[in-house]
């Protein structure tokens, strides 16, 4: 196992305190998903009650989403500013804060700005926390000497259905978007305050004990962050998540309807298969650790890229509906570790304090697919058909495996030579 070096006197407490930190961190992957899917549950009634138009929730989300990209892009400065675990609070914090706003904006006093505000305080938070949980992730993921990185991402989904099935039930009760959304704010804030109680010190990823510790200019610091671009390594981590991400991100807003308009099925049916790729995708990261560990990351992501070409191709031109189904269950598998592995890829340098603006980068790129995928889809599909349109993901995810051979391990490569 690499990293710091232990007191040998006693095993069990170090490895105590390697399972509270993995499991902080896998609270900390819940709490995003789970404020995630408790906005986009209740969205609907936001907009009722607003009375905002299809085109005005389109540009609300948007403040959202240019506000994770911020964030993202921020979370560098800020770990370096006040660490990991102070950052990952104020964070969350923040996105407990977006909640409320949005809340009392779409309810109590219903007002387009108070939502805009609250969704701008809301994406900034989750961008940023986003960065700092999978830096976080794959320090603890080095510690172990075992990979566990598509397992918290794997959390990410479970936060995501607890979050969808308590607004389901909030809603179902008649509780308003305020108070459902003020109790996710409370329960956010308070969990995460506790959980990073468990996340160690760590003076590499900024958490300073000294407070009144020099500090390096913010230009000399927006310099290192920005000098990760030029490392070729590093982008073609981020073609691997591109690709993938291309994949994943377009099959959550197309593949029923690809279901529906393509194949001809009703919305039940589309909504079914679309079940199909979520559980995929979800027992993947449950089940991808060890295999990584294994056969290794590369090895697995060119495994994955075959898998998930294999897959895409048979939904798109199988007409029987058991290969559709097949196909949508290897498409999922196929895009499942691209992800995880990239966060764990980008972080994986000797000098640990670079990981943080590595991983934004990555993200960033990997983010960028999630947001620009789907409306490009939904250009082609306009012009060629939907069907047609998903070809495109053919060839990305092919390009993705062809890049894989860059996120090979080098901490498992400097261990074995040492």
């Amino acid at each position: 196992m690499t990293g710091t070096p232990r007191d040998d006197t006693s095993t069990a407490t170090p490895r105590r305190e390697l399972a509270a930190w993995r499991n902080a961190i896998f609270t900390v992957f819940f709490l995003s998903g789970l404020s995630l899917a408790s906005w986009v549950a209740r969205l609907p009634a936001v907009r009722d009650d607003v009375g905002l138009s299809i085109q005005g929730v389109g540009l609300v989300i948007l403040s959202g989403s240019i506000a994770s990209i911020l964030g993202l892009i921020a979370a560098p400065w800020l770990m370096a500013r006040f660490g990991a675990r102070r950052g990952m609070v104020g964070v969350l914090v923040a996105v407990s804060v977006g909640l409320v706003f949005v809340g009392i904006g779409g309810s109590v006093l219903p007002s387009v700005p108070l939502v805009v505000i609250g969704l701008a305080l809301f994406g900034f938070g989750n961008g940023a926390v986003d960065v700092m949980m999978n830096v976080e992730g794959a320090e603890a993921e080095r510690e172990l000497g075992k990979t566990v990185m598509p397992l918290m991402h794997a959390f990410f989904s479970f936060g995501t259905v607890a979050g969808a099935g308590l607004a389901a039930a909030a809603s179902a009760i008649g509780l308003s978007v305020s108070v459902h959304l003020g109790i996710i704010a409370v329960l956010i804030a308070i969990a995460v305050v506790i959980a990073v109680r468990y996340v160690p010190v760590r003076e590499e990823l900024g958490d300073d004990t000294h407070v009144d510790a020099p500090r390096e200019p913010l230009g000399v610091r927006l310099r290192q962050s920005l000098r990760v671009w030029a490392d070729v390594r590093l982008l073609l981590i981020g073609v691997v998540m591109l690709g993938m991400s291309f994949a994943e991100g377009s099959a959550n807003d197309w593949l029923a309807l690809a279901v529906v308009d393509g194949h001809g099925y009703d919305e039940t049916t589309g909504a079914a298969v679309f079940t199909v790729f979520t559980v995929a995708i979800t027992a993947a990261r449950v089940l991808g650790g060890p295999f990584i560990d294994r056969f290794g990351r590369v090895v697995m992501l060119q495994s994955m890229s075959v898998i998930g070409v294999a897959g895409l191709a048979l939904f798109i031109f199988a007409s029987e509906p058991w290969l559709i189904v097949v196909g949508t269950l290897l498409w999922g598998i196929g895009c499942s570790l691209a992800f995880p592995v990239g966060m764990s890829a980008a972080a994986d340098v000797p000098d640990r304090a670079d990981a943080a603006a590595r991983v934004s980068a990555v993200a960033m790129i990997g983010y960028c697919a999630f947001l620009v995928g789907p409306p490009l889809i939904g250009f082609l599909g306009e012009q060629f058909g939907i069907l047609n349109g998903l070809i495109l993901l053919l060839g990305l995810m092919a390009v993705a495996g062809l890049a894989a051979p860059a996120a090979r391990e080098r901490s498992r490569a400097r261990a074995t030579a040492d």
